[in-house]
């Protein structure tokens, strides 16, 4: 590590092979805590290239728990994390949502390292097990239309440098490489970016990989769609701006999508708006995001049509009831 520690401080980048190896020789536990911080530091101070994200997908993919769900045609909704709005957990809500609607989800997710509450935070708190056996998260998809993926269960890599993530509080490249390293290898894929070097970057990788994507990143800074400024959407064929009143018919305001201070309360608010219970604000930016990830697949003919499934699934009680399945298999 010490000779690739020296070799970025001079400024210089990794190709696709030292990339990977080097993060092999994370998840293999090769390095101390110390060397694992430095190396992530370097990229809090500059942009990740290309290659260099290639290579460590590279390996996290190889040493994952690989999962197979058959011919499902899964979609995932993830946020790169680390945008600092501690907003409620809009995308693990829009991913019920798109489920009631009858899309496959395979949600991919970790605790909050920069924010109070993230994805498996609020999964646990709902009650769901984490597990990585395939044929319960297989299960899972056929009767709840969704199974969820804590991320240090499939990636040794990822377990190895949580402690680190936690304590330094700040977003870093693992942040990043979440949305690109889901076991279930989904055949769709709704990313939220932080900012738009980081949708430039999604935008030409997963050009590359061939499958249905959207990118989205808020103006204002939200990894997700927040209502709360216009929002930039890349997808396979081009890219757009769009506004809050596009996207959810109504503009809000910042502290209306407000996460809550603890786990606790970020569970509350999930149960609530699930049960049809939220405010205003909160349904229409997790409609918003539904919306886009059921219009991301392909299925619908316009985003307006998508977001009206979504709107079904969420008042009929079907993503209520996805939920409810969800948990009644653990």
């Amino acid at each position: 590590m010490k000779k690739i520690l020296l070799h970025l401080f001079e400024h210089k980048t990794l190709s696709r092979q030292q990339a990977y190896e080097v993060l092999l020789g994370v998840g293999k536990g090769l390095y101390n805590e110390h060397e694992i911080t430095a190396f992530m530091t370097v990229y809090l101070m500059r942009s990740i290239t290309i290659d260099e994200l290639q290579g460590f997908q590279d390996a996290l993919l190889e040493l994952c728990v690989p999962v197979d769900l058959g011919d499902h045609k899964t979609i995932d909704i993830v946020g790169t994390g680390g945008d600092g709005k501690n907003t409620f957990n809009i995308s693990t809500l829009a991913c019920f949502i798109v489920a009631g609607a009858g899309q496959k989800v395979a949600k991919h997710g970790n605790y909050g390292a920069s924010s109070i509450s993230g994805a498996s935070n609020v999964m646990e708190q709902l009650g769901y097990k984490f597990s990585n056996d395939n044929a319960k998260l297989k299960r899972e998809v056929e009767e709840a239309n969704i199974c969820f993926m804590h991320a240090p269960m499939f990636h040794p890599a990822l377990k190895m440098v949580g402690p680190i993530r936690k304590n330094l509080g700040v977003r870093t490249f693992y942040n990043m490489l979440g949305p690109m390293v889901n076991p279930a290898r989904p055949a769709y894929q709704l990313v939220g970016v932080y900012n738009l070097e980081m949708a430039r970057i999604y935008n030409y990788f997963l050009q590359l990989g061939g499958k249905p994507f959207t990118i989205i990143h808020s103006l204002d800074g939200y990894d997700e769609i927040s209502l709360t400024n216009d929002t930039k959407v890349l997808t396979n064929q081009g890219e757009c701006m769009m506004t809050p009143q596009q996207l959810g018919k109504r503009l809000v305001m910042q502290q209306d999508i407000h996460g809550g201070d603890t786990v606790e309360a970020a569970a509350r608010i999930f149960r609530n708006i699930i049960a049809g219970k939220g405010t205003w604000a909160q349904n229409a930016v997790v409609l918003a995001n539904a919306a886009m990830a059921l219009h991301c697949t392909g299925q619908y003919a316009s985003y307006d049509d998508a977001y009206l499934a979504a709107v079904d699934s969420l008042e009929s009680g079907k993503a209520k009831q996805c939920l409810d399945t969800l948990i009644n298999l653990q």
